[in-house]
């Protein structure tokens, strides 16, 4: 596998791991300390402005706050400019989710993650995560989410349909790390999975996205080389574009699929 294909397997973005362990908590599946020790993996997590707080609080201790949430009441939205979906409307989780690409609706309440980058002592680099709390409006506009089914079949699509594109753009020969990662989505990583309580058609959903997810941010990110011309760059970002939108539409609806 090749490097980029690794580093888009590490991890799902934050909001969906903070949406997909604590649904599972609050299912009864697994204990509070576990879904905030998931959700955090390696990295500090601290929250700020939680109900009742008057400084930052570690995650666990902010997880208090869900305690009374149905599991269908927390909900992930991975907003981006011109696609709204799942918002609830003009205000400052809004603002911050679009900003951050990514948010948790938790009943009454919405958390978005800022991550921070530190060096220590010794030079080395490390991220903390800070999520901030916003209260949302009561009245909240009903969204249309695609079922598992609808956005697997969207994926698949989309995916053939870039596939092709980028194969006539030769992007093998200019971006040899993103088409192996492309071609490391036929086996999706183990690694990156659902915790309890979530279907197979879900968990499959889920690994495939959050790999795909991972390998368009290295793509946009990533410089082209010298020999790509403008036009080819373009034809790429008009191919990735809407296999960007399915693969966020993918995540959300693995995540707030429905528990057995």
């Amino acid at each position: 596998m090749s490097p980029a294909a690794r580093a888009a397997t590490l991890q799902a973005r934050r909001s969906a791991r903070f949406v997909a362990w604590v649904r599972a908590w609050r299912a009864g599946l697994v204990p509070c300390d576990d879904a905030a020790a998931e959700i955090s993996g390696d990295e500090e997590h601290m929250v700020s402005d939680v109900p009742g707080t008057w400084t930052d609080v570690p995650l666990a201790d902010a997880l208090a706050s869900l305690s009374k949430l149905h599991p269908d009441e927390v909900r992930l939205v991975l907003p981006a400019p011109g696609d709204p979906r799942g918002l609830p409307g003009p205000g400052p989780f809004t603002g911050a989710a679009l900003l951050a690409g990514e948010g948790v609706i938790a009943g009454g309440l919405g958390f978005v993650p800022e991550v921070r980058l530190h060096t220590s002592g010794s030079g080395d680099e490390f991220e903390t995560v800070r999520w901030q709390v916003f209260a949302l409006p009561q009245d909240r506009p009903a969204t249309h989410e695609p079922n598992t089914a609808e956005a697997e079949a969207e994926l698949s699509a989309e995916l053939a349909t870039a596939t092709r594109t980028l194969a006539k753009l030769d992007i093998a020969q200019w971006r040899p790390e993103l088409a192996g990662a492309i071609e490391a989505l036929r086996k999706p990583d183990s690694a990156a999975d659902l915790p309890p309580g979530y279907d197979p058609r879900a968990r499959r959903l889920f690994a495939r996205a959050s790999i795909l997810d991972r390998v368009l941010a290295l793509a946009e990110h990533a410089a082209p080389g010298g020999a790509v011309n403008g036009y080819e760059v373009q034809q790429r970002d008009a191919a990735l574009r809407p296999l960007t939108t399915a693969c966020r539409r993918a995540l959300v609806a693995a995540c707030n699929a429905p528990l057995l």
